[in-house]
């Protein structure tokens, strides 16, 4: 959800709709990929994003998870896209289970790169559980300023 009012100027938060309740643990209105409350559960993967002179820097917890299990994509010309899926641990039928806090299931999170990224350039790098995606910007153009000369 956004706070820039649409038509203002630049939002990287938006993708074209709006959802009030995204991120919520109740859910959301606009539908997913699945519904299931097991996905609903690892669907929020926190993402920072911040922003340096040269690069635009992700980082994405994702803790147990191996690099096959994660995919980082641009669609679209200009929309990062950063999937992945945690598995189910196997039950046995003769495993007790006393208490499952970690969430399982397929997550997805969707970001709207600025004009001076440089989508052809992305790195992608996981250590630690942590995702590091940059995506390298273009150099800010100087005006040009040419001095006129006054006579009289």
């Amino acid at each position: 959800m956004s706070l820039i009012p649409r038509g203002t100027g630049f939002d990287p938060f938006s993708l074209g709709f709006s959802d009030p309740f995204d991120g919520f643990p109740f859910g959301s209105l606009v539908p997913r990929a699945s519904s299931s409350s097991e996905t609903a559960a690892f669907a929020g993967a926190r993402i920072d994003w911040k922003e340096t002179p040269e690069a635009h820097v992700f980082k994405a917890d994702v803790p147990g998870l191996k690099k096959e299990e994660v995919k980082v994509e641009v669609q679209d010309g200009n929309v990062l896209q950063i999937s992945g899926e945690r598995s189910k641990d196997q039950e046995e039928k003769t495993d007790t289970w006393h208490r499952v806090e970690r969430s399982s299931g397929k997550f997805m999170r969707r970001f709207r790169l600025p004009d001076n990224a440089k989508v052809d350039q992305v790195k992608a790098a996981m250590e630690n559980g942590v995702l590091t995606v940059t995506v390298p910007k273009e150099e800010a153009k100087k005006p040009d300023v040419k001095s006129i000369q006054i006579s009289g």
